[in-house]
């Protein structure tokens, strides 16, 4: 029997530090963390390889719900996962063990907060980058391209393939840029 301690943030500008503590603390033997979203499992294979070695009597015990996942369906799912190898999830903020059946109940309720949240997050984001375009303050998103770069290297001759492995991306990428420009 062992306690499986899962940790998890969405951005790399947050910081697992806080949650691997807890974990500590709570005598978790094996600590499994990663930097990806919430929102579905896609992504996020510490978690998979904790479901994937999972044996009768493990508990797997994370912070708090969300960090488990963002959907509520996702999140029982994943309890149902562990609980037909014999194993228990367990919150710790708020204490709730599946190991009870007010637990099952409790972590359904705490799910369905969690998706809620989701979507308040994402009602918000929409409303404020809204509010910034009206306003005329809104620049969109970080460009994942250094679109000058690409075409400086193709006025230069290289080929995409090797533009491609210089800037690190794929050459579909720099077709698409090439393309666009014209």
């Amino acid at each position: 029997m062992a306690r499986i301690g899962y940790a998890r943030v969405s951005t790399l500008d947050q910081n697992l530090d806080a949650q691997l503590a807890r974990l500590k603390a709570e005598d978790c033997g094996v600590i499994r963390a990663e930097e990806a979203s919430g929102a579905s499992r896609e992504g996020r294979g510490e978690l998979a390889t904790i479901l994937a070695f999972l044996r009768p009597g493990d508990e797997i015990v994370v912070t708090r719900l969300d960090r488990l996942g963002r959907d509520t369906r996702d999140v029982l799912n994943l309890i149902h996962e562990a609980e037909q190898r014999g194993a228990s999830v367990t919150v710790l903020d708020p204490h709730v063990s599946t190991r009870g059946e007010m637990g099952h109940v409790v972590l359904t309720v705490l799910g369905m907060v969690a998706q809620m949240e989701r979507r308040f997050i994402k009602e918000r984001q929409r409303e404020g980058i809204s509010r910034a375009k009206a306003a005329g303050a809104y620049t969109g998103g970080k460009a994942r391209l250094d679109y000058a770069g690409i075409w400086r290297m193709a006025d230069e001759g290289h080929g995409p393939t090797v533009i491609a492995k210089a800037l690190c991306c794929s050459r579909m990428q720099i077709y698409r840029v090439l393309r666009e420009r014209g």
